[in-house]
């Protein structure tokens, strides 16, 4: 990175038609939709020129100005499918921003199912991708609970392991998960990446990705329904800390109910 320090703008995705959990990108949690979280996040870390929240939803667009992010167009059906790629509403974005002079040298994708990823996970993480060189994008990883040298590709009534690395006087599927190589898996809280990789490589990391090591809390992923029960629980127990909100809750009564 150059001495100048360089603009960064949040996007943070919230389509309507999660098939999982519907409307699990405003579903309450502790009193306010689980968005706002994550736009409040980023509005408190001082690390953005802009938030913008990329939804196909008036009602998504709603909530997210109620939080204080901007809505500055709405994504087409075509790119907010379940199985759209990011760098389609990302490549909109940056096309959108660009028109009305917004576009920045960086983004972060800040995703709304991760609602424990603080002001300071931002903040610590923006100084960690500056800081850096030669680098296209960063991305939050933690440890894998489940370790690839232990699973399998199974093809009939045959099995052979997954990853053909280990020794063979002792195989990793049969060592103990300390004695095994550090594996690291990414977690939805967040992205940061090069604006100049959406257009010189398509795509949304580019060719050299840098880690992010998330702390307790904050790659928490809320995705399934027993997620939400968890999420709760964590809170209740002191385990996981939610980011504060400076605004009154939106009205619950405006929500659908598959969102309650």
């Amino acid at each position: 990175m150059s001495d100048v320090s360089p603009s960064i703008v949040a996007l943070i995705p919230a389509r309507a038609g999660s098939k999982r959990v519907p409307n699990k990108n405003i579903r309450p949690l502790r009193g306010h939709p689980l968005i706002a979280y994550t736009i409040c996040a980023a509005r408190h870390s001082g690390v953005f020129d802009g938030v913008f929240v990329c939804t196909d939803s008036e009602l998504y667009a709603d909530i997210a100005r109620h939080y204080g992010a901007e809505v500055p167009f709405l994504r087409p059906e075509t790119m907010s499918g379940d199985r759209s790629a990011d760098i389609e509403w990302v490549e909109l974005a940056v096309s959108e921003l660009e028109r009305a002079g917004r576009l920045a040298d960086c983004f972060s994708i800040l995703r709304p199912t991760s609602p424990f990823r603080k002001p300071e996970t931002i903040q610590r993480a923006w100084k960690e991708f500056t800081a850096a060189e030669g680098v296209d994008s960063l991305r939050a990883v933690e440890k894998c609970e489940q370790h690839p040298g232990k699973m399998w590709v199974v093809r009939g009534r045959r099995m052979t392991p997954l990853l053909p690395l280990s020794p063979d006087e002792t195989p990793w599927h049969s060592q103990q998960y300390a004695s095994l190589p550090a594996v690291y898996v990414q977690n939805a809280s967040l992205e940061i990446a090069a604006t100049r990789v959406v257009r010189e490589t398509r795509t949304i990391a580019g060719d050299t990705v840098m880690p992010f090591l998330t702390e307790g809390d904050e790659g928490m992923d809320i995705n399934r329904p027993e997620d939400w029960w968890y999420a709760e629980l964590c809170i209740d127990r002191c385990e996981a800390r939610l980011p504060s909100i400076d605004r009154e809750p939106f009205p619950m009564d405006l929500l659908p109910v598959s969102a309650g």
